[in-house]
């Protein structure tokens, strides 16, 4: 029997996801409903039933909706097999960070469950669970299951974010795209169940882990504005690692629909934003402290925040073992031995037979220590079926037989393997009385072991039956630099596991240190321990999530993209798709109008080869143009002989040349140089710098115009080049700072130019030019596509102000592409420039008197120039 959440994965091969039923309106009790109007179908909704639309909440207090692969519950079947028992699994994170939210905060948890339910007790339980826990239990069918989490999470997802690539031929460690589909499904399947008690304008979400990397896509879509945020609790791989997986960008694209992501170290968000920069070209900033990424007008905030342990759980099982006595038993067990401790999972990464070859190394290095040292290896059950275990185990059970055969003598062994599931009790009265805490992990996220042993070393207060447990104070660490908890314990020794024998020599440094230095070094952990827990934690999260997310309340949102290409545009409000025909209308209105056109990316595509204009674009310009009635301008970064010459067709077409320095009102006139500075000299300070980096940067080169130079690097690698541009940025505003010249960056250039000269200035001298001769425009239409074309909306308001431009002015400021601007309009692409152009100059007029009130404008602007 299948479960009702399953749906059909072939749906998901070609990326399109399929509808959701609404059988989730079937549950007989919901503590709280969508305050959205209609029924959940497809994420490509309109914008009656958009999260979107202004329809006001019924509801005021905030949620969290907790989602993780599984949920923080344990579950055993009861003894007459009638039905299942549940109960809070205490020792999970997921039920722990509660410590850190509000008192108030209502949370649920949206997760799977790790035991089969069948398919006929699915209903009772979800309702059960929901009712009494507040759980939302994501029931997977068998086959997706395997696929997703032991298929491409732990065979794909793990050993890649672990730095481990599939150069096996085994088919199982190569990439699978059924695997990948049964990842999205499942995601899917997550998604459906958030939606069923989702208030999307009050809810926060916090979706946990590589398991579910592509739940925010889902999520994002239905809910434009929802408080999302994404934490990884595994190593993010550098750039060269990553870009191996197939399906890097869409997993990229989906983490960016969350508001914030989080992660341990900063080591693992560096990469996550170098991926991001080389992958998706998207730059980070660095504002008061926070790092962000600008992603279609919404700022995605990235954490990091390594995570705490439970101080009150950690306390509560101490004072279980000090009841049961562990710590004695064990003490009496290993007398006058010198216990080194490692606890891991049963884990390729774990670096566990890296550890063992230390300890033989340092009873060989060091024989005062045979017969004294004894390394506990405690190894917690596997969680999946991860790669290579059976050979690991195997590995490790050989070297531990072949290290006693060699140094154990009766009474004494030097490594106890326990290869069993041990309570969490005996594992503490272990952490009581181990001198060190070893962990050689070759990569790992976090890693708690650390923190749990500087806890229980600290002890309790208050004397039960066994005291032993409350003595401790002091402790040593022996940590791999390769894991995420490394960079917050300064005093521990850190070592590169791969060097066995330098991992000796620390494990031989911690054990012989003076019993001063290890308490200074205890208790310097310890307070960084206690203060930096699990609700510290959950607290910082939730408070970065909030400010992430207030910046896009205020702006309006709406999704643009198929599959995982989607995500949310988000604008100022006054920012809007510009209205032909009410632009139009204008037009036809205005006895006076001034026309601004930018080039690249304007009128002609970025991504053309050919750079000289279309003949369509010629005759809509040469339309334009003979309408006396207008002012047309190209303004463009390029030089006047290839504007000249491109546009030769164009008799009374102005052009502003190299941002404006150079400038021509029409074919017939002389060019004007706008710049206030004929000096330069400067070139020959700039251009010497510019040639040494181009030498050292392969796919830069430089343009050198009459009046500017620019150092591009489009075709060099992207991190190289963005990192050459910054250091020359800093070298040339150096050697230039008392030149009259403005060193500026832009989308893969640098640029040096005179300091007057902006095609904002340009803008103003035209509207200047035209009210002086009697022609103040009443119409203003000005078009640009980068951060050039940003000056010119800029002084078309003061331009007003300064009655420049009349105050009735018909002002159509607009860029192309739907990004933050200064301009009030946008258009999408240059096909729309084009048409929007074709509209204009349908409605121009070209008569014989107007043409000769047209050439006499001309004749007195050159006169006033």
């Amino acid at each position: 029997m299948m479960s009702r959440s399953y749906t059909n994965l072939l749906d998901l091969a070609s990326g399109n996801f399929p509808a959701m039923g609404n059988s989730f309106k079937e549950r007989r009790r919901m503590p709280r409903v969508m305050s959205v109007p209609g029924i959940v179908t497809e994420v490509d909704d309109d914008q009656a039933v958009s999260v979107s639309s202004d329809n006001p909440s019924t509801i005021s207090t905030d949620r969290m909706i907790i989602v993780a692969n599984q949920l923080p519950l344990k579950a055993k079947r009861r003894e007459d097999n009638q039905g299942w028992n549940f109960s809070w699994n205490e020792d999970s994170l997921l039920l722990q960070l509660k410590d850190g939210l509000p008192e108030e905060m209502e949370v649920l948890y949206v997760g799977s469950l790790r035991v089969d339910i069948d398919p006929a007790e699915q209903d009772d339980v979800s309702q059960y669970l929901l009712d009494k826990f507040k759980c939302v239990p994501t029931f997977l069918p068998s086959d997706v299951l395997a696929k997703f989490y032991d298929g491409f999470c732990k065979r794909q997802l793990w050993p890649l974010f672990h730095y481990m690539l599939p150069f096996s031929t085994a088919k199982s460690h190569r990439f699978d795209r059924s695997l990948w589909e049964a990842y999205v499904l499942a995601n899917k399947l997550f998604f459906q169940k958030v939606v069923e008690i989702i208030n999307p304008e009050d809810d926060f979400i916090w979706v946990h882990d590589y398991h579910l990397m592509v739940l925010p896509t889902f999520i994002r879509r239905r809910f434009n504005r929802v408080k999302l945020g994404f934490f990884l609790h595994s190593p993010f791989p550098s750039s060269e690692i990553y870009r191996t997986l197939p399906v890097r960008e869409e997993i990229l694209k989906a983490l960016l629909n969350s508001d914030i992501i989080g992660f341990h170290t900063f080591d693992y968000a560096r990469h996550f934003l170098s991926c991001c920069s080389r992958m998706l070209g998207l730059e980070y900033q660095s504002k008061r402290g926070y790092l962000g990424l600008e992603y279609y007008g919404r700022t995605i905030s990235i954490k990091i925040m390594p995570v705490g342990i439970h101080m009150g759980r950690i306390e509560t099982v101490m004072k279980m073992a000090d009841e049961e006595c562990k710590a004695r038993e064990l003490k009496q067990q290993f007398e006058g031995k010198t216990i080194l401790l490692g606890v891991d999972d049963m884990d390729i990464f774990k670096g566990i037979n890296l550890k063992i070859l230390a300890m033989e190394q340092m009873l060989k290095q060091h024989p005062k220590w045979q017969g004294r040292a004894v390394l506990v290896q405690v190894v917690n059950p596997a969680r999946g079926k991860g790669i290579h275990l059976d050979e690991i185990r195997a590995e490790i059970e050989e070297s531990c037989s072949r290290i006693n055969r060699m140094y154990g003598r009766p009474g004494y062994e030097p490594i106890i393997f326990i290869d069993r599931s041990v309570s969490v009790a005996e594992k503490v009265a272990y952490y009581s009385l181990a001198e060190c805490v070893i962990v050689t992990a070759v990569r790992d996220g976090m890693n708690l072991t650390p923190y749990e042993y500087i806890a229980c070393r600290q002890g309790i207060s208050g004397n039960g039956s066994c005291s032993d447990i409350t003595s401790p104070k002091k402790s040593m660490l022996v940590i791999s630099e390769f894991i995420g908890c490394s960079p917050s314990l300064s005093g521990a020794i850190r070592v590169n596991p791969w060097n066995v024998e330098a991992t000796a020599e620390a494990m031989n440094e911690a054990i012989s240190m003076s019993d001063g230095e290890k308490q200074l070094r205890h208790e310097k952990h310890y307070r960084y321990v206690s203060t930096h827990d699990v609700a510290y934690w959950s607290r910082s999260f939730l408070q970065d999530m909030e400010r992430a997310c207030a910046d896009l309340l205020r702006k309006r949102c709406w999704g643009i993209g198929l599959s995982f290409g989607f995500r949310v545009v988000a604008l100022d409000p006054n920012f809007r798709k510009l209205s032909i025909d009410a632009m139009v209308s204008s037009y036809k209105r205005a006895r006076s109008r001034a026309i601004l056109l930018d080039y690249d990316g304007t009128v002609m595509p970025q991504n053309s080869i050919n750079k000289s204009p279309s003949n369509e674009v010629i005759s809509l310009l040469d339309t334009l143009c003979a309408d006396p009635r207008n002012v047309v301008f190209i303004v463009s970064g390029r030089g006047r002989n290839s504007l000249s010459d491109w546009f030769l067709p164009c008799k009374n077409l102005g052009i502003a040349a190299e941002h404006g320095y150079f400038l021509r009102w029409s074919q017939s006139a002389q060019w004007e140089i706008c710049g206030k500075n004929m000096d330069f000299g400067w070139m020959q300070i700039a251009e010497p710098v510019m040639k040494l980096y181009t030498e050292a940067t392969d796919g830069s080169n430089i343009e050198t115009k009459e009046s500017a130079l620019v150092w591009q690097y489009r075709d060099a690698d992207l991190g190289f080049g963005s990192s050459q541009a910054k250091e020359m940025l800093d070298h040339l505003e150096s050697v230039l700072a008392n030149e009259p010249v403005a060193v500026k960056s832009g989308q893969f250039i640098v640029e040096v130019k005179p300091q007057d000269v902006s095609k904002g200035l340009v803008a103003e001298r035209i509207f200047s030019s035209m009210a002086e001769n009697g022609k103040q425009a009443d119409f203003v239409l000005c078009v640009g596509d980068d951060r050039s074309d940003e000056d010119m909306f800029e002084i078309i308001s003061s331009s007003i102000s300064r009655n420049i431009l009349s105050a009735n002015s018909s002002v159509f400021a607009c860029t192309v592409g739907q990004k933050p601007s200064k301009a009030k309009y946008y258009l999408d692409d240059t096909t729309e420039v084009i048409s929007m152009l074709e509209s204009l100059a349908e409605e121009s007029d070209s008569s014989p008197d107007l043409e000769e009130i047209g050439d006499s404008f001309q004749r007195q602007v050159r006169l006033s120039s």
